[in-house]
Protein backbone atom coordinates (compact mmCIF):
# COMPACT_ATOMS: atom_id res chain seq x y z
CA UNK A 1 0.00 0.00 0.00
CA UNK A 2 1.07 3.49 -0.63
CA UNK A 3 -0.74 6.19 1.22
CA UNK A 4 -4.71 6.30 2.59
CA UNK A 5 -7.06 8.36 4.13
CA UNK A 6 -10.31 7.16 5.28
CA UNK A 7 -11.90 7.27 1.91
CA UNK A 8 -9.37 6.69 -0.32
CA UNK A 9 -6.24 4.28 -1.14
CA UNK A 10 -3.51 5.00 -3.12
CA UNK A 11 -1.74 1.74 -3.79
CA UNK A 12 2.15 1.59 -5.20
CA UNK A 13 2.27 -0.04 -8.57
CA UNK A 14 5.68 -0.17 -9.11
CA UNK A 15 6.32 3.72 -8.22
CA UNK A 16 2.96 4.00 -10.29
CA UNK A 17 -0.45 4.73 -8.48
CA UNK A 18 -3.83 2.27 -8.31
CA UNK A 19 -6.07 4.85 -6.35
CA UNK A 20 -9.38 3.23 -4.96
CA UNK A 21 -11.90 5.87 -3.80
CA UNK A 22 -14.84 5.06 -1.55
CA UNK A 23 -17.92 6.24 -2.74
CA UNK A 24 -21.61 6.59 -1.09
CA UNK A 25 -23.58 4.74 -4.22
CA UNK A 26 -24.52 1.54 -3.65
CA UNK A 27 -24.73 1.25 -7.35
CA UNK A 28 -21.92 -0.35 -9.40
CA UNK A 29 -19.07 2.65 -10.14
CA UNK A 30 -19.85 4.65 -13.42
CA UNK A 31 -17.23 7.52 -14.72
CA UNK A 32 -19.23 9.82 -13.23
CA UNK A 33 -18.73 9.20 -9.67
CA UNK A 34 -16.73 11.44 -7.51
CA UNK A 35 -14.27 11.82 -4.76
CA UNK A 36 -13.98 14.83 -3.13
CA UNK A 37 -10.10 15.99 -2.83
CA UNK A 38 -8.06 19.41 -2.10
CA UNK A 39 -11.77 21.02 -3.28
CA UNK A 40 -12.22 19.33 -6.62
CA UNK A 41 -13.60 16.46 -7.97
CA UNK A 42 -12.07 13.78 -8.37
CA UNK A 43 -13.47 11.05 -10.82
CA UNK A 44 -14.02 7.68 -9.51
CA UNK A 45 -12.48 5.39 -10.92
CA UNK A 46 -9.54 6.96 -12.18
CA UNK A 47 -5.92 4.89 -13.10
CA UNK A 48 -2.63 7.62 -11.92
CA UNK A 49 0.62 7.77 -14.03
CA UNK A 50 3.28 9.66 -12.29
CA UNK A 51 5.68 11.96 -14.57
CA UNK A 52 8.88 13.34 -13.42
CA UNK A 53 8.12 17.39 -12.68
CA UNK A 54 9.73 18.84 -16.61
CA UNK A 55 7.56 16.37 -17.98
CA UNK A 56 4.82 16.66 -16.49
CA UNK A 57 4.88 20.36 -17.06
CA UNK A 58 5.67 19.69 -21.10
CA UNK A 59 2.91 17.25 -20.61
CA UNK A 60 0.29 19.71 -19.74
CA UNK A 61 1.14 22.60 -22.03
CA UNK A 62 1.04 20.08 -25.14
CA UNK A 63 -2.60 18.95 -23.88
CA UNK A 64 -3.63 22.17 -24.12
CA UNK A 65 -2.15 22.89 -27.28
CA UNK A 66 -4.46 20.27 -28.35
CA UNK A 67 -7.43 21.06 -26.37
CA UNK A 68 -7.83 18.58 -24.45
CA UNK A 69 -11.25 18.73 -22.47
CA UNK A 70 -9.40 18.09 -18.41
CA UNK A 71 -11.95 16.94 -15.98
CA UNK A 72 -9.54 18.33 -13.78
CA UNK A 73 -7.23 21.39 -14.92
CA UNK A 74 -3.66 20.57 -14.63
CA UNK A 75 -2.45 22.85 -11.74
CA UNK A 76 -0.73 21.81 -7.86
CA UNK A 77 -2.49 20.34 -5.07
CA UNK A 78 -1.37 20.37 -1.19
CA UNK A 79 1.13 22.91 -1.66
CA UNK A 80 3.67 22.69 1.17
CA UNK A 81 2.70 19.40 1.99
CA UNK A 82 4.54 16.22 2.14
CA UNK A 83 1.71 15.02 -0.47
CA UNK A 84 2.70 18.11 -2.81
CA UNK A 85 1.77 16.85 -6.14
CA UNK A 86 1.57 18.28 -9.82
CA UNK A 87 -1.88 17.03 -10.95
CA UNK A 88 -4.89 16.81 -13.96
CA UNK A 89 -7.12 14.46 -15.22
CA UNK A 90 -9.24 13.82 -18.41
CA UNK A 91 -11.22 11.11 -19.95
CA UNK A 92 -9.82 8.62 -22.78
CA UNK A 93 -11.93 7.62 -25.90
CA UNK A 94 -13.39 5.30 -23.40
CA UNK A 95 -14.43 7.30 -21.05
CA UNK A 96 -11.79 5.83 -18.50
CA UNK A 97 -10.55 8.98 -16.02
CA UNK A 98 -6.59 9.54 -15.76
CA UNK A 99 -4.25 11.23 -13.49
CA UNK A 100 -1.21 12.57 -14.91
CA UNK A 101 0.50 13.75 -11.69
CA UNK A 102 4.48 14.78 -10.94
CA UNK A 103 5.74 15.67 -7.36
CA UNK A 104 9.11 17.61 -7.00
CA UNK A 105 10.63 15.22 -4.42
CA UNK A 106 9.45 11.62 -5.44
CA UNK A 107 10.07 10.28 -2.10
CA UNK A 108 6.91 11.85 -0.93
CA UNK A 109 4.81 10.06 -3.90
CA UNK A 110 3.35 8.11 -0.59
CA UNK A 111 4.23 10.33 2.12
CA UNK A 112 1.78 10.79 4.65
Amino acid sequence: MGRSSEHWIDFDLFGHQIVAHQVSSSESLQPKDFSSVDSHQVPVPHFGVVLDWETWHQFADRLHQQNIEFVIEPYVRFAGEPGEQATLFFLDPSGNALEFKAFKNLENLFAT
